[in-house]
């Protein structure tokens, strides 16, 4: 397998633990919007099983990272699909992110959350995830 094909497959996996990440914090919202219901044990338990195939799947794109920059602009472009797998996953990233704040806020106000678990000032700011994502792209 080219390295440009290892890279679209390794990308095609992080979109999938994406996928089921983002499907989990989703059901989370729904859960906390609910009147009764929500049980913390249970998506802390789909947290804790999906948390080391992101850690892999992680560390697999900067691996992959290193990989794409190596190649010749000529054997990029025979992987077009390379630029639309990694678009796919920032947009799922962004959507996570996002919704598991909203979560956390839910948690917050529910008094669900203990007060050493309150985010950090820095992640109140209205652009802060932005920021983030612009400094791991690398722009």
């Amino acid at each position: 397998m080219s390295a440009a094909a290892q890279i679209a497959a390794d990308l095609r996996a992080h979109v999938a633990v994406c996928e089921e990440l983002l499907g989990l914090v989703q059901r989370e919202s729904q859960a906390l919007n609910a009147p009764e219901g929500y049980s913390a044990a249970d998506f802390h338990q789909h947290r804790k099983a999906l948390l080391p195939r992101l850690e892999q799947s992680t560390a697999e794109l900067r691996k992959n990272r290193l990989n794409w920059q190596k190649l010749s602009p000529a054997e990029r472009k025979q992987c077009p699909e390379v630029s639309k797998l990694l678009r796919m996953g920032q947009d799922l990233t962004m959507k996570i992110l996002m919704i598991d704040r909203e979560n956390e806020q839910m948690l917050l106000r529910r008094g669900l959350l203990p007060a050493k678990a309150l985010p950090p000032a820095q992640r109140q700011r209205p652009h802060y995830v932005a920021d983030l994502y612009r400094r791991s792209s690398g722009h």
